[in-house]
């Protein structure tokens, strides 16, 4: 993508009503909308939230499913997700929004259990050793998402690295989170959710036609 391309879509992100883009101080000190995220949406709805949401695939398709659901996809790279919310816009999708920040700060984008489900879908697995606190589901990470989800909150990873896959499941078992389901190879099982299979990035489908398989968790938090 080209600087000028990039620099229209940082403008027109600007004029997005779904579209929040505070600063890293005005994120750790000042966020309007942490504990009020209701009153954003006007509705006492679930808040869905995607992390690391690219061009925010998911969080449009998940919204287009469940009306009666808030979705909110967050990201550091507004160019990407400016499809996401242009085309949230373009069809009226009231239940949608993005915020430009660090995932880091997701606890101090959102209150404490203010959110009902998170979704991690294709991460940076950050296979070397010195990069694991850059994973985002390492213990760290897990922390800040029990800070900000219900008791009962839901968490999604949907990757295609085995290794992340891995990862995670040894990390979740060894601490005692409860796992609800979890498979190496989401579309070769019956019982996977429906949310899982039938929905799909631009790049899962390439991952698809090479033959890579998708591996799928959903578990619960436990401290």
């Amino acid at each position: 993508m080209g600087s000028k391309n990039k620099l229209k879509r940082f403008q027109e992100n600007e004029t997005f009503k779904n579209v929040i883009q505070p600063t890293r101080e005005e994120a750790i000190n000042s966020f309007s909308y942490k504990g009020k995220w209701h009153s954003f949406f006007g509705n006492n709805n679930p808040i869905i939230v995607e992390l690391g949401c690219g061009k925010g695939e998911y969080t449009i398709a998940l919204a287009r499913k469940n009306p009666n659901k808030n979705y909110i996809g967050i990201d550091i790279k507004g160019a990407r997700f400016w499809r996401g919310a242009k085309t949230a816009l373009e069809e009226n999708l009231e239940n949608v929004a993005f915020v430009r920040t660090q995932i880091e700060l997701v606890d101090f984008i959102f209150a404490k259990q203010e959110v009902s489900e998170i979704w991690i879908t294709f991460p940076d697995p950050q296979i070397k050793y010195q990069r694991t606190k850059h994973r985002m589901t390492n213990a760290a990470f897990l922390k800040k998402y029990d800070a900000v989800l219900k008791e009962d909150g839901i968490i999604n990873l949907k990757t295609d690295s085995e290794f992340m896959h891995g990862y995670t499941l040894g990390l979740l078992q060894g601490a005692g989170h409860e796992i609800l389901y979890a498979n190496h190879n989401v579309y070769n099982n019956e019982g996977a959710p429906k949310e899982v299979t039938e929905t799909q990035t631009f790049y899962e489908n390439q991952y698809l036609e090479k033959g890579k398989w998708i591996t799928y968790i959903q578990f619960r938090l436990k401290y």
